[in-house]
């Protein structure tokens, strides 16, 4: 391989890495495979003279999910270089008084503060644009909503969940494959909820970074009240990082805890926080080093990716010695068989670990494993175990080549370089997963209790092979109740789930069947449109159907070819002795008849936005996606925003309501 197809493939896994990371909150490659191939990355380049389109060592990171309004922030949030060697931080502190910090574990926020008031809060997002998430900052534990200064205030800080939180959350789930795996993507979840009162009942605590502007308000804006001289006159900080710190806390932030070092006492130091590690409660993943002098670190400038002002160290991993024991084969729903390193149970960062992923077949041949070999495991970022090296190579382990749950042929499939095991069984059990997530979902038939890992444990069983077999569970009872993660309540709780959910609407009934094109809104188009009656829906043709506003040819074929099929048919049946729909009652309230409406953003008086849109629907409106010139009227309650539905909406004259002006039009 060249060096140029090599950078090729680094930039290909180091994006995927990325969007996985910072997109999709997940992980598929630990840190410490990330910075070694960053660093191949960054050394071929060097040598090359090349860069490559979409290198990361470029770019800051990837977009963020657009579920809650967009901003861009007002200049780039860069990341840290980092090390793991003492000696390069050294060089770094050098005689400067430098401050030393925790590298908190959590998800990074910009907050704003206008006339001693929480105005705005921004995650990082791609470091360019963030994700506007103030309803919920508003709810994190430790966050003053109000502080003495009365001018604008930006500030950065560290959003995390404390593990003493996180183990209680995850107690409070009783299916154990269901609980979360770190706090990290916890506290990422929590914070970018849509609903806050999940983001309160998290426990969310922020420790503030780094103060970027306190600065007096111009006379003569609108909705600011007068100021006096001592609470809105620029602070002085008198060229220094640590004052900016202390001035925060004055203000009632917490404060990421640092110590003020120089060359002479940064061992020291950094041996005084490695102690603290093992009963911190919070996560952390290694130190920050920000020069004190505020002029000198802003006159280093920075690269195109990092700041010369601020380097960030990572701890060495803590590595154990131990024998593999088995390859145990994990099938997924996807199809992928994934393989985990089974080992004899070793001690690391304070637990007992005995097993990790080893993610593919190409790790597994470049591992070259075998059964019984010596290897070394840690944990990366203290969290999530994996293998570091195997020291015997023996390269004799067996590749199964049937799938673990159906018995069907499995295959090596090599796609980007990678090869990775499946299963080629269209109709593996494991397969079907995703079709019981999506018919007991919240939309579909509601049943709680039923996690994908659930489904999972009880179609490996046999309990369940169809829909219908879901409302049968209670015959499984002396079963369940033995199996790990359950026992007596929980089993009535979710028998107490499916018996609620037996009783359910038509549309709700159509929309779990998980029929191609058929969303919750083109099941309710339908079963108005045919007064309720399955009967005579079910019977309709593709003629009958695409006559319909709002549906066209291709939803209508794909509704009558599903019931073309008899195993659906056969499916539905057996559902069908098993339910009870009913018809939805009739409102006579069609004020909203003829509106189309898009919700953004975050809401306050509505739990979600499927409510909120239940109740335009209710009312005889239309809620769409996008913003179009049909669209009525969009609802954000961030009404100034610019996002890409608000720039849209303006450039339209679309009105933009927030949800008191929605409710006052409806009363």
């Amino acid at each position: 391989m060249t060096q140029m197809e090599r950078m090729k493939e680094l930039v290909y896994l180091l994006n995927r890495a990325s969007k996985a990371y910072y997109q999709e909150d997940r992980e598929i490659m630990d840190n410490r495979e990330y910075d070694e191939l960053y660093s191949e990355l960054e050394q071929l380049e060097k040598e090359t003279g090349t860069v490559l389109t979409g290198s990361p060592t470029q770019a800051v990171g990837y977009e963020s999910v657009d579920e809650l309004p967009k901003e861009t922030h007002p200049s780039p949030m860069l990341s840290l270089d980092k090390t793991k060697e003492r000696s390069v931080l050294m060089d770094f502190v050098g005689d400067h008084k430098t401050l030393l910090s925790w590298k908190m574990d959590g998800l990074t926020i910009v907050l704003t503060y206008r006339d001693g008031v929480l105005a705005k809060s921004v995650t990082r997002g791609n470091g360019v644009v963030g994700e506007v998430v103030t309803n919920n900052a508003r709810v994190f534990d430790n966050l003053p909503l109000k502080i003495p200064f009365r001018g604008e205030l930006v500030l950065r800080g560290e959003a995390i969940i404390t593990y003493s939180d996180f183990e209680k959350i995850n107690r409070e789930i009783e299916d154990v494959d269901a609980r979360y795996k770190n706090p990290r993507n916890l506290c990422s979840g929590s914070v970018r909820q849509l609903n806050n009162e999940v983001t309160a009942k998290r426990h969310v605590r922020f420790y503030a970074f780094s103060l970027v502007s306190a600065k007096e308000i111009p006379s003569g804006q609108p909705d600011m009240q007068p100021l006096s001289e001592a609470a809105s006159q620029d602070p002085d900080f008198e060229n220094s990082n640590e004052k900016k710190m202390l001035w925060l806390k004055e203000q009632g932030f917490e404060i990421v805890d640092y110590r003020v070092v120089t060359r002479e006492n940064l061992n020291e130091t950094i041996d005084w926080f490695s102690e603290k590690i093992a009963t911190n409660d919070f996560p952390s993943d290694g130190l920050v080093a920000l020069y004190d002098d505020i002029r000198f670190g802003e006159s280093l400038g920075t690269t195109a990716k990092f700041p010369r002002n601020a380097f960030a160290f990572k701890w060495a991993d803590e590595m154990r010695e131990t024998h593999l024991l088995e390859i145990e084969w994990s099938p997924s729903r996807t199809g992928l068989i994934n393989p985990v390193a089974i080992f004899e149970p070793v001690d690391l960062e304070g637990t007992t670990v005995s097993r990790a992923s080893v993610h593919n077949i190409s790790i597994v041949k470049a591992l070259e494993l075998g059964i019984g070999d010596t290897i070394t495991v840690y944990k990366a970022n203290m969290i999530i175990p994996q293998i570091a090296e195997n020291l015997t190579r023996s390269g004799d382990l067996t590749i199964p080549d049937t799938c673990p749950v159906c018995g069907g042929q499995a295959k090596i499939i090599c796609e980007n370089d990678v090869e990775t095991l499946n299963c080629l069984n269209p109709d593996c059990q494991a397969k079907r997963i995703k079709s019981f997530s999506h018919f007991v979902s919240r939309d579909a038939m509601n049943i709680d209790g039923l996690s994908e890992a659930t489904l999972e444990k009880f179609i490996a069983r046999g309990f369940i092979h169809d829909f219908g077999d879901i409302f049968l569970l209670s015959r499984y009872r002396e079963e369940i109740i033995s199996m790990e993660g359950f026992g007596e309540k929980s089993f009535e709780r979710l028998m107490n789930s499916i018996q609620k959910a037996s009783v359910t609407t038509l549309p709700n009934f159509l929309y779990s069947l998980g029929i191609l094109n058929i969303g919750l809104a083109g099941a309710k188009l339908l079963c108005r449109q045919y007064d309720h009656d399955f009967t005579a829906l079910r019977r309709a043709s593709e003629e009958d159907l695409s006559a319909i506003d709002g549906i066209g040819p291709v939803i209508a074929k794909t509704f009558v070819d599903y019931f073309a099929n008899e195993v659906h048919n056969r499916i539905v049946d057996h559902l069908l002795t098993l339910v009870t729909i009913e018809k939805p009652e009739e409102s006579s309230d069609d004020s909203l008849s003829g509106k189309t409406f898009v919700i953004t953003g975050s809401l306050n008086h509505f739990s979600n936005r499927n409510e909120l849109k239940a109740f335009i629907e209710s009312k005889g409106g239309k809620v769409t996606g996008s913003v179009t010139g049909k669209t009525s009227f969009l609802i954000n309650n961030d009404t100034a925003s610019t996002s890409s539905k608000n720039k849209k909406a303006r450039e339209l004259n679309i009105p933009i309501l927030s949800e008191e002006d929605f409710i006052e039009m409806t009363r």
